[in-house]
């Protein structure tokens, strides 16, 4: 579990001047990767590119607090954003690790609240940061601009139906197939309609792209199980098992998934 920090005696984070989008060619090239943000109207995308900076948190960096003013999107182009929420004695609650290419933030776009949950630098990230002010001009002057992040917010909706699902109908294993696959493919991407979709897809990407690397799912054992709502013995057997039988291979605070087709067939 990653220990959180705030950069100054205030309690506000400290962050360097942001830059455009721009300025950063790597960072931008990120962005191309979600599948929700290409799918915009071109110039949707342009004008999100424009108003948008990069922002930079350090390891265990606090980007807000449930209960804060929201003051934007944001879009992961680097890294991994933890959200969840913490109990008075301490106790944790972790719902996503958001990686590259997740857009997150935008329940207040539509209801004006405050944040639902905290969110934090898992370690070193790169954000793409759209600001309150800048979206609320841009859908005014173009309110059909709605249906787009209409869409990401109900995609976020399915996937928080499907995890109540299976937490009451699945067993252990193929939940922590599911969101080993989901972790894989870039939790919280839009345009597709379950996490079974979701799983199937990822399992076909994965496949399709062994030849140039496997991909290795950066999160602790600890958190998966947090994830989860299973206790960490549970997940450390299920894993050891998935590694046994040549799905996964287990490094710390890493797993690579060697065979997706086959951890696809245990997430069914």
């Amino acid at each position: 579990m990653t220990s959180h920090s705030d950069a100054s005696a205030s309690g506000q984070p400290v962050h360097a001047a942001a830059p455009a989008l721009r300025a950063v060619p790597a960072l931008a090239a990120a962005l191309e990767r979600s599948s929700w943000f290409v799918g915009l109207p071109a110039p949707l995308r342009d004008s999100l590119r424009a108003a948008g900076r990069v922002r930079a948190l350090r390891a265990g960096e606090r980007l807000f607090l449930r209960g804060d003013p929201a003051d934007g999107v944001y879009c992961v182009l680097k890294g991994a954003v933890r959200v969840g929420a913490a109990s008075l004695c301490g106790r944790e609650a972790l719902l996503a690790l958001m990686g590259p290419a997740s857009w997150f933030g935008e329940i207040a776009l539509f209801d004006s609240g405050v944040r639902t949950h905290d969110a934090y630098a898992e370690r070193d990230t790169s954000l793409f940061h759209v600001p309150r002010a800048a979206l609320g001009a841009l859908l005014d002057e173009t309110p059909a601009y709605w249906h787009e992040f209409g869409l990401l917010l109900a995609q976020k909706l399915r996937l928080a139906f499907d995890a109540i699902e299976e937490s009451a109908l699945l067993p252990a294993a193929p939940r922590v197939a599911r969101r080993l696959l989901l972790l894989a493919a870039g939790y919280g991407e839009a345009g597709r309609d379950s996490a079974s979709d979701v799983a199937k897809s990822a399992a076909a990407s994965v496949t399709e792209n062994a030849h140039t690397a496997r991909p290795i799912v950066h999160v602790p054992q600890e958190d998966l199980a947090l994830m989860l709502a299973l206790s960490r013995q549970t997940v450390n057997q299920i894993l050891r098992q998935f590694e046994r039988d040549g799905l996964l291979a287990l490094r710390y605070g890493e797993i690579e998934i060697v065979d997706a087709a086959r951890l696809e067939q245990q997430a069914r």
